[in-house]
Order: C-alpha cells, then sequence, then structure tokens
C-alpha cells in the first residue's frame, strides 16, 4: 500500500523545520518569551530579545502565521469584494487593482480572499465575518444604497472603499474622477462650443455620478451653461446607448462624452453605422482607457489612470487602520489626459 508522509514539517531543502519549542529549548527560555522576542510585544530584556532575534535568523525560523495570529489575535486575511454582475469593461480594472492590493498585502504577511456580493445579496460577507476569516475588508464598487457597508458598521468591522461616498465616516481611497472629468471637457470646451452630449450608465454608482458632476463643473468652469437635453444618464443597455447617440445627433453636437468604455464602444459603433466622421464630424471622448478601446478606430481621448497603484494604496491604508495608526479619511491619486485622434487636435487618416 501506498504510504503518505506530512512534508510540510520540512523545508524545501528537505531540512527539518525548527519550532517555537526548539528555538526555546535552545536558548533556555520559556516558549512565552520566543513568542514575546518575535512580536515585539510584552517585557523581556533588550539583551534576550536580541539574542533570541539572532538565534532565528541564523537557522531561518520563520514563525507559523497561524500561531502568530492567535496570539496576536489577528487571522492575517483581508477580503476584497467585488461585485458578482461586473461586466467586460470592469474586468480589467479588477484585476490591475487586485494585483496592486496582494503585493501589497503579501509585503505585511497577509492573504487576500476574494469575495463576490450581488446589489441583493451580502450573504458570501456576512458568513466570512461571521467565521472571523479577517482582519478587514476592501470594497471595491460604491453603490448609493450600500448594504456591504451597512453590514461592515454593524459588525464594527475595520473596511476601506475603493471609491468615493458621500458618507464622511467611511475611508476612502479613489482616483480623482471629478477633476480628471472637468479637465477632460475643458479641453473640448476651449473654443467655447456647448454642443457637447454626454452618456453615462447607472445612476446607482457613484462613480457615474461623480464623472457627471466633473462635466458640469467644466462649464460652469467656462460660464457656459450646460444643455440639459443633451444629458443622458441611465444607459445600461446598448438599445439605451444607442437610442441616446440617435438624439444627439439629431442634436447636432459637436462632442460626445462617454462616461466610460462599454458606452464609448457602443458609441463609436453607432456613429459608424450612421456614416459620421470621427473626429471630421463629431468628436468622441472616453472617461476611461481600459483594453476594450485599445483597438479603436480612431483612437480615443481618455482619461488614464493607474488601478494597480488605487489598490496599493487602497490596502496599505487599510492595513494601517487596523494597526490602529492614524490615516487620512479620504485619499485621491492622480490622472493623466492623453489626448488621441478621436478629437480636434489630435491626427486620422
Amino acid at each position: 500500500m501506498e504510504t503518505f508522509r506530512n512534508d510540510r514539517l520540512k523545508d524545501r531543502f528537505g531540512n527539518k523545520k525548527i519550532t517555537i519549542s526548539d528555538v526555546a529549548e535552545a536558548l533556555s527560555v520559556s516558549k512565552t518569551t520566543v513568542s514575546r522576542a518575535i512580536s515585539g510585544k510584552g517585557r523581556i530584556s533588550e539583551d534576550t530579545r536580541q539574542k533570541v532575534l539572532a538565534y532565528i535568523e541564523e537557522n531561518d525560523y520563520k514563525p507559523n502565521v497561524i500561531a502568530k495570529g492567535l496570539a496576536q489575535k489577528k487571522t492575517y486575511n483581508i477580503a476584497l469584494v467585488i461585485p458578482g454582475d461586473c461586466n467586460l469593461v470592469d474586468i480589467p480594472f479588477f484585476q490591475n487593482s487586485m494585483q496592486g492590493i496582494c503585493e501589497e498585502a503579501s509585503a505585511h504577511d497577509y492573504d487576500v480572499m476574494l469575495v463576490t456580493t450581488t446589489g441583493n445579496s451580502s450573504a458570501n460577507l456576512e458568513r466570512m465575518i461571521a467565521n472571523n476569516k479577517v482582519d478587514g475588508v476592501i470594497l471595491s464598487r460604491s453603490m448609493i444604497k450600500d448594504r456591504n457597508v451597512d453590514l461592515l458598521k454593524a459588525q464594527n468591522i475595520p473596511f476601506v472603499l475603493m471609491g468615493t461616498s458621500r458618507d464622511q465616516n467611511i475611508l476612502q481611497v479613489d482616483n480623482d474622477h471629478r477633476t480628471g472629468c472637468s479637465e477632460m471637457v475643458s479641453f473640448l470646451l476651449r473654443n467655447k462650443d456647448a454642443g457637447i452630449g454626454l452618456i453615462g450608465g447607472s445612476k446607482n454608482y457613484v462613480v457615474n455620478r461623480t464623472r457627471k458632476q466633473g462635466y458640469e463643473d467644466a462649464f460652469k468652469i467656462a460660464a457656459i451653461e450646460p444643455n440639459q437635453s443633451l444629458i443622458f444618464e441611465n444607459c445600461d443597455r446598448s438599445d439605451k446607448i444607442e437610442s441616446a447617440v440617435i438624439k444627439l445627433i439629431q442634436g447636432k453636437v459637436s462632442s460626445i462624452v462617454c462616461m466610460d468604455d462599454v458606452v464609448c464602444s457602443v458609441v463609436l459603433q453607432v456613429l459608424a453605422e450612421k456614416n459620421i466622421l470621427v473626429p471630421g464630424q463629431i468628436q468622441v471622448v472616453s472617461f476611461y482607457d481600459s483594453a476594450l478601446l485599445k483597438n479603436s478606430r480612431p483612437p480615443v481621448t481618455s482619461l488614464v489612470f493607474d488601478d494597480r497603484a488605487l489598490g496599493a494604496r487602497t490596502c496599505r491604508i487599510l492595513l494601517q487602520y487596523i494597526q490602529g495608526e492614524e490615516v487620512e479619511g479620504r485619499t485621491l491619486l492622480g490622472y493623466k489626459l492623453v489626448i488621441r485622434e478621436s478629437t480636434e487636435g489630435g491626427w486620422y487618416v
């Protein structure tokens, strides 16, 4: 009969892993003393601490994370909550931000547990909290009415929102969508032409409302009143986007501003079907710059955000907060406006 052996007791070189008991026995001290030296907490002499640290470094001792967590009443896990209904354009954002989160967590001996929720159910997150599996949570999408926020507040779980909320009592880290969108629309308004349409997705998402505020800010800066009949929100299906584009063509707009790249891809398709030249007849810009528009013709003027940096900063702030450090209530990261051939000033054949 085939036999099995627990090789977890050996390292990758085949050598026996030493335990906290081995360290204590070798130095003739208690296991508690070794634990205090490793954690940096508790009363022991500095000479003893240095002796323990020198020994474990020499013998390549790596503290068991589970045991360390039990001693410090921590799990060394954080949860990343992503929406179960994310669409194609969301995937690159979640992939890039997740990479930043995982890298930052790993640097602090933390693991990341992925949790999916929907607008109607937080069951997965509720179960994870009930089982005490995480020390904190990152929410990756901000909603106007967010049941995940209510749950985390009620359970007193440390969390950070990777997004923006009107609730000033929530830790928030976000890209500066409002200022970026304002700068982009200001670029379109440089000739004082107010015929700029806006097509956006669901108003339930805070980011869409924030981007609309940026659109309105640009008009305010230019002292021009925006034409409300050129603003289309809740265009969360292709047929709604197509209908909005047709109305904007009939309204003889000079530019169409798209709140995200799903909207933009449909806009470009409809304009092509209607034989409308971009940028010759209508300019097109997008408030995001995902792989979805990578091969678009013409290339689209867009805002570029560093999603990986956003994830890393969000994770860092959460871990600092878990450790009891003082952190800023709201952090905004920058952006880059990239002018491409879909607007006048670019070049396209």
